[in-house]
């Protein structure tokens, strides 16, 4: 040996999370979610650490609910001892069978200090950004959970006159479906009277980098489950930049 320098000097710099810390809860399946986030949270000062949540490929009111007992353990393994500004939980139709508030408190019970969200609370947000009332729905869902959601959005006050869904079950196939064949139908479902605006849900559908050209195209607003997910984590942790590139609802 000719050198074995110990204890050198160092120096610390939070720089890379100097502006916001966010935590993704990822499910084991999704093939989709962390390549939307990275486009849309590349800012300086911000950065994303996640974990993957085990869940069953097929999607079911019981295998979305089964979810929930796992959602501490999850989000309690990213970065130990280091706080997070926000923590989301990267499933739409999960969050909906395990409910908002039990998301958050099982999250909180192992990360008191970060704020929380989800896609459907998240989507509720920007409805809100948008002064949305009436929305197109997009989904991969069999119908029993396209119910199930449009229930839910119509008991928060909004209306969902107009629903289109690909009807499958397999959270394998879903992350493969291409953004032109979802962007056909998000124009497809938006282009009616009775909608102002068109929701995509579920984190594994790919279409965030289209949204600004469909805008477009449609002439109304566009979001989707990680669209919506990424900018309420942005807003939450005090982050709001305008990034007009990702359509309408990064510009409020």
């Amino acid at each position: 040996m000719l050198l074995n320098l110990q204890s050198l000097p160092y120096e610390l710099n939070p720089e890379i999370r100097s502006r916001a810390a966010i935590g993704l809860l990822t499910l084991a399946t999704d093939q989709v979610i962390e390549h939307e986030f990275r486009l849309l949270l590349n800012l300086p000062g911000v950065a994303t650490y996640g974990a993957r949540l085990a869940n069953e490929a097929t999607i079911t009111p019981e295998t979305l609910r089964a979810m929930r007992d796992k959602l501490a353990d999850c989000a309690n393994v990213i970065l130990p001892g280091m706080s997070l500004d926000v923590i989301g939980y990267g499933c739409t139709s999960g969050s909906l069978y395990i409910g908002e508030d039990e998301v958050k408190r099982c999250i909180r019970s192992v990360r008191p200090e970060a704020k929380t969200t989800n896609p459907v609370t998240a989507a509720l947000a920007a409805f809100a950004a948008l002064n949305t009332r009436s929305f197109a729905l997009l989904t991969p869902y069999r119908d029993e959970i396209n119910q199930e959601l449009r229930n839910f959005f119509e008991s928060k006050g909004f209306a969902v006159p107009v629903m289109g869904s690909f009807n499958e079950e397999d959270d394998n196939k879903v992350g493969q479906m291409t953004p032109e064949c979802i962007g056909q139908a998000v124009l497809k479902l938006g282009k009616h009277e009775a909608v102002d605006a068109v929701f995509v849900s579920c984190t594994n559908l790919r279409i965030t980098a289209e949204v600004q050209r469909l805008e477009v195209a449609l002439g109304k607003p566009i979001t989707s489950s990680n669209h919506a997910l990424a900018w309420h984590c942005l807003r939450l942790a005090g982050v709001n930049d305008a990034l007009p590139q990702f359509g309408q609802l990064y510009t409020v």
